[in-house]
């Protein structure tokens, strides 16, 4: 199985190869469902301020048996918090609200270029990375040009940038620029969301003839592509199946023919970071 796998990271750390994602829950069916990803295997949890639940998932985190340094903590940092002491601000509530010392992995959540602070937020991040207080910083949602300024501004590329990803929005070039610069994608909305591929004649058929589910073809895929799924899931049954992706080996017709389902424009919504705004 691929569970046991991590990615390396620029800064020296490594990360599994697939995650647990949070959204959109809350409360207790967060904790409980943190829980039971736990029991299962997972050990990349993805939450963020926006959430509404770093402290359901905190809860989770601290309920376990396993040890701390075994479990990568993901949130990220809302736009209302740009800036240089915003972002030390919400960083230490982040902190407060999930019960734990380190983050291991802090994102800025959308770079929101109409408020034009995110190279602020990204210098304060530098900062509490160099005071060991988060592992690892990375983005989201950002596109190759905003990249390259944080790299212009302060000499740091992010470890990782996490960004929609899915059959219906391949997201080629960014993937290919990430390579290049060894930054690892991570993908939100793997599996699509509402507009799920799986009833599409293609997916079916690799699934048959591997004998998997049409779900962990997808998300194997995107292993393939060297890319970290953060699938969602309340129902442990699922969460065990999305978890446990045997290693098969997608042909290289059968990767294109996956990746060639994509759109013009196949976002679930309107969200470009060139010009959506998430406060």
């Amino acid at each position: 199985m691929s569970t046991m796998r991590t990615l390396p990271l620029s800064d020296g750390n490594s990360i599994p190869s697939i995650g647990f994602g949070t959204y959109p829950m809350k409360g207790q069916e967060a904790t409980d469902a943190v829980a039971s990803a736990l029991d299962i295997g997972y050990r990349l949890i993805d939450t963020a301020v926006n959430y509404g639940n770093e402290d359901a998932v905190g809860a989770a985190i601290r309920k376990s048996d396993l040890p701390r340094n075994e479990i990568i903590v993901t949130t990220k940092l809302p736009g209302r918090d740009h800036g240089y002491d915003e972002t030390l601000r919400s960083f230490d509530a982040s902190i407060a609200a999930l019960g734990v010392d380190t983050i291991d992995l802090h994102l800025i959540h959308w770079p929101n270029p109409g408020v034009g602070k995110y190279t602020e937020s990204w210098k304060a991040m530098v900062q509490l990375q160099k005071e060991h207080r988060i592992r690892s910083i990375g983005v989201s949602n950002f596109t190759r040009d905003f990249i390259q300024r944080l790299g212009a501004e302060t000499g740091v590329l992010p470890a990782v940038n996490q960004i929609e990803l899915h059959p219906y929005f391949p997201q080629e070039a960014l993937v290919a620029f990430h390579a290049e610069h060894g930054i690892v994608t991570e993908a939100w909305s793997p599996l699509g969301k509402r507009a799920a591929p799986y009833s599409e004649p293609l997916i079916e058929e690799i699934a048959t003839a591997h004998g998997i589910n049409a779900s962990q073809v997808v998300l194997r895929w995107h292993e393939l592509r060297g890319v970290v799924p953060i699938p969602k899931s309340a129902n442990p049954d699922r969460q065990r199946l999305n978890f446990e992706i045997p290693e098969v080996e997608l042909s290289r017709e059968e990767m294109a023919a996956i990746t060639g389902l994509g759109r013009v424009d196949g976002r679930l919504f309107g969200g470009d970071p060139n010009s959506h705004e998430e406060m």
